[in-house]
């Protein structure tokens, strides 16, 4: 893999948030920042503006954080009603407060997903299998 140096000026307060999650994580600073600029890139543009800094933040999380993360799922009686509401919408229009539960559990679904792509790419970029990791079911 080609490689590009870069010069790069932290505020302090940002460097000692990254010392410190080096030091947790037994890891050398500069493969902190590397996976952390790695992870953040490639969600930057497309995730909503209010959970690019906690996909961002992930990157200093420890391994068994990450696998939790990695595994999240929304409750089987958020999934459920999320389909009874799509199910419903085919047979009519849904009314104002539906339509606002559903879009409040499609975020929610969208987000979970963008954590648990997120965890899996930083699993996979310190070494793990994540093949195993269990893939979420459309939705209809």
């Amino acid at each position: 893999m080609a490689v590009q140096a870069v010069t790069l000026n932290l505020p302090k307060t940002v460097y000692e948030q990254i010392r410190r999650a080096a030091e947790k994580a037994q890891r050398p600073i500069q493969d902190v920042l590397i996976e952390a600029v790695a992870a953040v890139a490639p969600v930057a543009e497309t995730a909503p503006a209010a959970l690019r800094s906690a996909l961002a933040q992930m990157a200093y999380l420890n391994d068994a954080v990450l696998w939790q993360a990695a595994r999240t799922t929304m409750t089987t009686e958020q999934r459920e009603r999320l389909e009874a509401l799509h199910d419903e919408q085919q047979r009519r229009t849904l009314t104002a407060e539906e339509q606002t539960e559903e879009q409040a559990l499609l975020a929610l679904y969208r987000e979970t997903l963008l954590v648990r792509a997120q965890a899996a790419v930083l699993l996979k970029q310190r070494g793990y299998d994540v093949s195993d990791l269990k893939q979420f079911e459309p939705l209809q």
